[in-house]
């Protein structure tokens, strides 16, 4: 019998690290080719890891809820045949330095958390490795670090300007005081009857409250709402929608339709697709529009079509319906969460008629989707004014105040209004 080990495998060009959710083979189960092993998350997708051969598990090297490396070696599995086990190893370990490597580079950019500070290649101080510690301080964030020192050492003074340059990029100070903070703070005693029910919040739920506070406490939140008549948009989906999904194999909603409007618009206004980092202000060189939507447990995820700008109607409503998919059936990639400059959510969808939705970091705005209604509205002609029946829906924009002033959020949203009244009932698709 050979021995093979399963490694966690690379999953995008931003993640070096997975939790294991869930384990869905047993040691002494039998394993076929390609079956899932285990259920792993990283901090936006959950995912399962299959295994490249088959035999039996035999050795589970994590535990749940265990925090792994991309590269790490995470189960061993014995095959029925010593060849095949050697074909696999040398396929898969080319693959496993590289991950590893890319692991490397990534880690040297993240924000983790506090390690032992002799894995550190440099020569640091005992005063220099309190510091750290009291500030939490990685190894991989002092490996960044340039001394000004003897032979290139961390002084006292470095570390102390990097913490204060550090504390001067407040999503990742607020994230970690959240992360951080002990389970037993509470905002005030909750008193329980008989009848109440406790339920810890799941790992999804915990982050995206993380998220959600974070954001509140670093950018100042301000809103514009609009108005638009969406007649035209209505009235051409009804005559379409079937022609559409028949040559294209795709339903059309509204989602792609609105999706390419604000894509239009942030090329307008390309002060709504930067970032903020700190005290600089990030240009966005492309547009990738992400798109807030359901997972199977209820949660939301935001997803990111990428370059929205370039895509046509029918390539939009391609990429709405396949992120979409996936995200409901819990089947995204890691990648497929990573780059978004601008969001839209649709708040319609729950029949709300606007909302007031929180910035997604590090972007600084985000588009909500009221419900579209009939409603009785005053039309112009050159015969005069009359009123008539028109299908109508509010444009509800969040925007961060700390560098979007009221000017440009309300032009910017203003302009996706226009866009969208001024669709072309005759368009073709």
């Amino acid at each position: 019998m050979a021995r093979f080990e399963l490694k966690l495998p690379k999953m995008g060009e931003s993640v070096a690290e997975a939790t294991i959710t869930n384990w869905l083979k047993q040691v002494g189960d039998k394993i076929e080719a390609d079956e899932a092993v285990l259920e792993i998350a990283t901090d936006k997708v959950d995912s399962e890891v299959p295994s490249e051969v088959s035999g039996v598990l035999v050795e589970q090297l994590f535990g749940k809820d265990d925090l792994v490396q991309v590269g790490q070696t995470i189960a061993i599995i014995e095959t029925d045949g010593a060849a095949i086990a050697e074909i696999v190893q040398e396929i898969a370990a080319p693959v496993a330095v590289a991950a590893i490597e890319k692991t490397v580079d990534v880690a040297k950019e993240a924000v983790a958390v506090p390690a032992d500070f002799s894995n550190s290649e440099k020569f640091l101080s005992p005063l220099v490795k309190n510091i750290a510690k009291e500030e939490g301080v990685t190894v991989a964030e002092l490996e960044s670090i340039s001394g000004t020192g003897k032979d290139g050492r961390v002084t006292k003074n470095d570390i102390l300007e990097y913490v204060k340059d550090r504390t001067s990029r407040p999503v990742v100070a607020a994230v970690q005081k959240i992360i951080s903070a002990p389970v037993t703070q509470k905002a005030a005693p909750i008193s329980l009857s008989g009848g109440d029910e406790i339920i810890e919040m799941d790992r999804m739920r915990k982050l995206i409250a993380g998220y959600m506070v974070a954001s509140v406490q670093t950018s100042a939140h301000v809103q514009s709402f609009i108005e638009v008549d969406v007649t035209n948009i209505v009235k051409w989906r009804e005559k379409n929608k079937i022609a559409f999904e028949k040559r294209e194999g795709e339903k059309l909603t509204y989602t792609p339709i609105f999706m390419e409007a604000v894509a239009k618009a942030l090329k307008d206004f390309p002060g709504m697709n930067i970032s903020v980092d700190g005290d600089f202000i990030i240009k966005r060189k492309n547009i990738n529009l992400g798109m807030a939507a359901s997972l199977p447990n209820g949660n939301l995820i935001v997803p990111v079509i990428k370059n929205a700008d370039q895509l046509n109607l029918v390539g939009m409503a391609k990429a709405v319906n396949d992120l979409g998919g996936r995200a409901k059936a819990g089947k995204l990639k890691p990648d497929d969460t990573q780059g978004g400059t601008y969001t839209v959510t649709n708040v319609g969808t729950f029949g709300s008629v606007f909302g007031t939705p929180i910035i997604n970091q590090p972007q600084v705005g985000i588009l909500a989707l009221g419900a579209i209604r009939k409603m009785p509205a005053v039309i112009e002609t050159p015969e005069g004014d009359f009123i008539g029946i028109r299908q109508k829906m509010f444009l509800s924009h969040s925007y961060d105040h700390r560098v979007v002033d009221g000017a440009l959020g309300g032009s910017f949203v203003k302009r996706v209004a226009e866009y969208l009244e001024a669709f072309d009932i005759d368009r073709a698709f």
